[in-house]
């Protein structure tokens, strides 16, 4: 469902500023350059989660000094809602990823689930090695059933949105990252 754009407005004029646009870019190539140096000789298969890491994905990759092959997932647990539900595949992993490193890109890390599964996933289909980076780790103190090999910036317990995070389907274009107001 599409919100108004008046609601959209309503909801970036309350909120607040987390971090600024360049504190986003500055975490990104951070995660740029751990990534290069991991991965420099592992020729790795890229997959990007729809579609929360498409702006990290299409920011990040020209960071990246090394060949590399990408494709796409698209699963998630959120859709427009503002709290985890049920997995919902769009897009599975292919068996492209039999043999190959595999680093997975997602805009957030939050409980773990959805990027856990997506670990889970790719090693089934036979990867020989997964990595995965995100933009942001949040911190809120529960266990988390995997953690990013790459974090860019660690985030409150909030409820974010910008960079590529969507608050009600809207905000993702947004270079900052911002939170609702509690």
């Amino acid at each position: 469902m599409t919100i108004s754009i008046q609601h959209a407005r309503d909801i970036r004029q309350h909120a607040e500023l987390l971090c600024p646009a360049e504190q986003v870019q500055a975490s990104l190539h951070k995660v740029a350059r751990q990534i290069n140096a991991a991965l420099a000789e592992a020729h790795p298969l890229v997959l990007s989660v729809m579609g929360g890491a498409v702006v990290f994905t299409g920011q990040l990759l020209p960071l990246l000094d090394f060949p590399l092959d990408f494709d796409y997932v698209h699963v998630s647990r959120y859709g427009d809602a503002r709290h985890g539900g049920k997995m919902c595949w769009k897009v599975e992993p292919h068996e492209n990823v039999r043999g190959r490193v595999v680093l997975v890109l997602d805009d957030i890390l939050d409980e773990g689930h959805t990027l856990e599964a997506l670990r889970r996933r790719v090693m089934e289909l036979g990867a020989s090695k997964f990595y995965s980076a995100v933009l942001a780790d949040k911190r809120h103190g529960r266990a988390k059933p995997i953690h990013a090999d790459f974090v860019g910036m660690e985030l409150p317990d909030r409820f974010v949105f910008g960079y590529g995070m969507d608050i009600e389907g809207a905000w993702r274009n947004l270079p900052a990252i911002y939170a609702v107001k509690e």
